[in-house]
């Protein structure tokens, strides 16, 4: 049923049947179904009214529903967009929070005062302290061994200009460290403060001092080259006197007899007044040391070269021995000792396995070790109650035969220890020493038998240098 049809409805049902009977309607009736007439289109017009309104009303109502469910959509798209936003803004701080954790550079976020913001766990790891400690707290507070003053700070922001400093030296002995500081000003409008970069460069300047230390030893490889050979003459005339001096003190000699009749003199008397003079055991340390010195002039002359050595297996508590038996012949021989030599003590594994190694060169580091010792014990800084005393040992460490020759001397300062392998580095007087000794054995130990050497030494408590040496493989 439509609305007019409502109406029409409303209004039929609204008068009474008899109107509709044919009766003689009387003027007092028509009247009155005329006053009815007009209620009931009074109460049709109302109804109507009161429908459009009903309906206007519902539009309105379903036009606001449809306005607030595009509200609701818009509403809804712009928090997902707004949720997307700090998801991905989440993201981005958690990637540059692991890259910024991720380097091994020690970084830190901090303030025009000074004060911590950013705390990396490289930081956590060389300061020991963590995060959640160092934020809000000084950088000379949190992190004492970075010299990052206030004025330092002030100067990089005002000035924009990173502030720089290399190879800062913390430590002594093995345990001296190398950092490289950089404070980077924030370049913003909106930020002040600086980055800190502390990097730590140990490796980097122990290898760069090591190929200095190597440069070092290629230009002394040149110069053992010309010195070699300047000295073989005078040895080799040294040597071929001392034999001609034994030949000629010989009974076994014709011609010397003849000699010493037309002297009037009895050979064997000669020999008898050499004899007990010593005179042919002075001659024989000679001749010892004589061979000894031209080795060691052959081996700097192989050591210039760069030639193959004669490696082969060797029993290192024989070749100890043989050095120690050297080392005393030439300490009696050195007036510089005096009376005061000193006492050889050996702890020795006879059972290590063998070495290959070149049998003259490790004699001559072990010499040059026991000279030094010696050397040492009788400097100004050495005296009563101790007598000298010198320990060598041999013993196993892992895969490696560890030779260690120790004094119960003065010791050494950590500068002096510090430089004590390089080539012509000497405490000694102008004269006594040339600073090659310990430079050649660096050398030979590290370059000719890709073994280490070492030293430890502490002021009045002696020194050790430890000689590592690759055992022979099965």
């Amino acid at each position: 049923m439509n609305f007019h049809s409502a109406i029409t409805s409303t209004i039929l049902i609204s008068f009474p049947c008899s109107a509709f009977a044919g009766e003689a309607a009387s003027p007092s009736a028509y009247f009155g179904l005329l006053a009815l007439g007009f209620l009931v289109l009074i109460q049709a017009i109302i109804i109507l009214v009161l429908l459009k309104r009903r309906s206007s009303a519902t539009n309105q109502v379903l036009e606001s529903e449809g306005s607030q469910s595009n509200t609701r959509h818009q509403l809804y798209r712009e928090i997902a967009r707004h949720e997307a936003t700090e998801e991905l803004l989440r993201e981005t701080q958690e990637y540059m929070q692991c890259m910024i954790n991720s380097m091994p550079t020690v970084m830190i976020g901090i303030t025009p005062d000074g004060y911590v913001t950013h705390w990396n766990h490289s930081a956590e790891k060389v300061s020991g302290l963590h995060a959640e400690e160092a934020m809000g707290s000084h950088i000379n507070q949190a992190f004492p061994d970075l010299p990052v003053t206030n004025a330092v700070i002030a100067q990089t922001i005002s000035s924009g200009i990173p502030y720089t400093r290399e190879n800062i030296k913390e430590g002594s002995g093995s345990q001296t460290t190398f950092t490289n500081l950089t404070v980077y000003p924030l370049v913003s409008t909106d930020i002040h403060g600086a980055v800190v970069l502390a990097e730590d460069v140990t490796p980097r300047v122990r290898m760069e001092n090591l190929l200095i230390q190597n440069e070092k030893m290629m230009g002394l490889g040149e110069l053992a080259a010309g010195v070699a050979h300047e000295i073989n003459n005078p040895l080799a005339a040294i040597l071929n006197n001392v034999q001609n001096i034994s030949r000629r003190s010989s009974l076994n000699f014709a011609a010397n007899r003849e000699v010493a009749e037309s002297q009037g003199l009895e050979l064997e008397q000669v020999v008898n007044y050499l004899e007990k003079r010593e005179i042919p055991s002075f001659l024989e340390s000679i001749r010892e040391s004589g061979e000894r010195a031209a080795q060691i002039v052959k081996n700097l002359l192989e050591f210039s070269r760069g030639n193959e050595r004669d490696h082969r297996p060797n029993n290192l508590a024989v070749l100890i021995e043989q050095t120690l038996t050297l080392a005393q012949n030439t300490f009696e021989l050195d007036t510089k000792f005096g009376t005061e030599l000193p006492d050889f003590s050996t702890e020795l594994d006879r059972k290590l396995p063998s070495v290959v190694c070149s049998a003259p060169e490790i004699q001559q580091v072990i010499l040059n070790m026991l000279r030094n010792a010696a050397q040492a014990m009788r400097s100004e800084e050495y005296g009563p109650p101790l007598l000298p005393l010198i320990t060598i040992r041999l013993y196993r460490h892992e895969e490696n035969a560890v030779i260690e020759v120790e004094d119960n001397g003065p010791g050494m300062q950590d500068d002096v220890l510090k430089h004590v392998f390089e080539p012509f580095y000497t405490t000694k007087d102008v004269g006594k020493g040339t600073g090659l000794g310990l430079s050649v054995s660096y050398f030979i130990v590290k370059e000719h038998h890709q073994g280490a050497i070492e030293a430890e030494s502490k002021p009045g408590k002696g020194t050790v240098f430890k000689i590592k040496l690759p055992l022979a493989k099965v």
